[in-house]
Parts: C-alpha cells; structure tokens; sequence
C-alpha cells in the first residue's frame, strides 16, 4: 500500500499562538489544552477547529498463541463473547462512548468464530484468528497487507461520512503479547521489558508468558516493518495500523488509545514518517511497557487512571479534553474583547 501522508502544514502556527496568548489568562496557563489547541488548529489549518462526527473503531482478532492458554489467563472464546457484549451496548467502550456522543464501529477483523452477519458487526474477518507464532509467523505478507488495506478503507468510509477525528480500540485475548513483542522489534528493548500482564496475568504464569515470548522473540527475525507486523501481530493490530495511516493521510485528528494500539501506531511510524503529527495520545496504559512506548515516541499522555482494559476506553474518556481544547481557542474572550487592561497604570 502506498500512503502520503504530508507533514503539518504550520503557515498558520503564529496566528493560532497568538490567538490562544491573548485570551484573558496569563500565557501557558491552560498547560496542555493550549498544545492541543494549537496542534488541532494545525491540522485542521483553521484557528477556529471543530470537532465533526467524532468515532471510535473497536477490531476484534485472535491469536493463534492464546489457543494452547500458556499466555493469557483467560479462554480465547472470550474475544467472540466480549464482540457480542459490544453488540449488545453492554461493554465500557459503549457506556463511554454513549456518555461523549462518540460513534462507535466493531468489526471482526478475524475472530475464531461464525457471527453469522450478527446485526451491526462489520464483516471484515481476514481468517479465524491468526498462527500460532510459537511455530511460523502469525500471518501471510498477503494477509497482512490485506488487514492494512481493510483498515484503511473503513476509515476512508468514516471520513466521507464526515468525521475528522477518530480513535481505535480493539478486542483479542492474547493481543497484548503480539504487542509486547511488536514493541520490542521497533523499540530495540528487551523483550522481557515489554512484557506484562495483559488479562491479568501473574507469578508463575507470567513468569512462563515472558519465557514463552522471549523465545518467540528470538526464533524470528523480520527484517521490515510489514514482517515484524505480519510476524507477530494479529489481524486487529493490523487494521488498526492501516486505519491510522489513512487517517493521518486525510489529515484527521487521531486519538490514540493504550498499549495495543500504540503497538500498531509503532509499525505505522515505522512504515511512514509525519505519522505523529495527526496522534494525540489520550492516556497512559497500567499494561507494562507503555510508558516505555510513549518515552519511545517522545510523547505525553493526556491523562493517568491506572487504566488498562483497552477497548478504546482511553480515547473516549480523554475525548472531552479535546472538545475543552477547541472551546476556549473558539469560545474564550480575549483581553481586548473582555476589556481587561494587561498593563501597568
């Protein structure tokens, strides 16, 4: 595939400033709400941003390692029940989503299961749930750069359904060790720095799960981005990863979740550069390693809950912050519009 994704156009980067130190507060007060405003600004090229038909896509996958249950404490059925959790309204992502006016989209990138065109799942499995990467590697280059391109295309229907910011969440028990292992391949950590709990795992067993991946980690060596993805990633990671490219493509503001999906934001920096000019990064993960992720990208976190259950729910409770940004660059009275004299009489 073959994106261009230009990097932000910053003609307007003292018109946008200006704006923002003369509003009636002393200047760098709002702290990061005055980064987001500007960064916004920028990537909407307008001084007065808005936020359209805000959505959050959640892929589901599984993973062909969560089948044998030595890295993850829970059962791999549970992917195929939380997707009809999703469905049915009952997960967190929808009670936050509902709670911020966001939309929301599940899509079966490649559940081990027949939905049987359950009412609101969107169709796009790849195959049901990937290899097992313990004995070859998770996916095809073919199916990968099909998962890239799947993810791409239903982000280019949420942009021409009007929408110009967008969050992604997923669902796949066993996800967080294809991105551990993910973000050791671009990070150059240590493997067993990137590993963590995921579901919760604990003590013996994830004394087990690091050993597991650390010889995961070393039977294969990709060589691209595209073959570390394809190697040790599952088909949601790579959809979300295709959808993030496309989405800084069309210049749109992308809300970037926790460790799962900053994993597959790590194959797409790889990938394409000007990629981090479109992310802002909603919160920090509980899930090991993504702090280090973030020191990684040389980024900040809007906020910390101590959360870790994925889904999307960091970016659609940090999806507020965004909205405060663009309401005090839009709505906030300068000093001169307040009348409020700055200078010494």
């Amino acid at each position: 595939m073959n994106f261009t994704i230009a990097p932000l156009n910053k003609s307007l980067e003292n018109i946008i400033q200006h704006k923002i130190n003369l509003k009636t507060k002393p200047v760098g007060s709002l702290g990061m709400l005055e980064k987001i405003a500007l960064q916004i600004g920028l990537i909407q090229q307008t001084n007065t941003p808005k936020f359209n038909n805000p959505t959050i896509l959640v892929f589901a996958g599984d993973h062909g390692i969560a089948e044998k249950g030595e890295v993850n404490p829970f059962p791999q059925v549970v992917t195929q029940q939380m997707v009809y959790n999703f469905l049915n309204g009952g997960a967190a992502i929808n009670a936050f989503c509902n709670q911020n006016k966001i939309n929301l989209k599940i899509i079966d990138a490649g559940v081990n299961h027949n939905f049987n065109n359950a009412e609101g799942l969107i169709d796009a499995k790849i195959a049901n749930g990937t290899k097992n990467y313990e004995e070859e590697p998770a996916m095809t280059l073919e199916q990968c750069e099909k998962a890239l391109q799947k993810g791409a295309s239903l982000v280019t229907d949420v942009y021409q359904e009007g929408s110009n910011i967008i969050g992604f969440g997923e669902m796949g028990i066993g996800n967080s060790s294809s991105s551990a292992l993910l973000m050791a391949h671009f990070t150059k950590l240590p493997i067993l720095e990137c590993v963590g709990s995921g579901t919760g795992i604990q003590g013996d067993a994830k004394k087990k799960k690091k050993m597991i991946l650390q010889s995961v980690f070393e039977k294969h060596k990709p060589t691209s981005a595209i073959e570390a993805l394809a190697t040790f990633g599952g088909f949601e990671i790579a959809m979300i990863a295709g959808g993030i490219l496309k989405a800084a493509e069309l210049k749109m503001t992308i809300l970037i979740d926790g460790f799962i999906v900053t994993a597959a934001l790590l194959a797409a920096n790889d990938m394409y550069e000007n990629v981090l000019d479109y992310c802002i990064f909603a919160h920090a993960s509980k899930e090991q390693g993504h702090l280090k992720m973030l020191d990684y990208l040389e980024r900040k976190p809007l906020i910390d809950l101590g959360m870790r259950l994925g889904e999307g729910t960091g970016a659609a409770v940090a999806y507020p912050i965004l909205e405060s940004a663009a309401a005090f660059l839009n709505n906030m009275a300068s000093f001169e519009e307040a009348s409020v004299n700055t200078q010494e009489s």
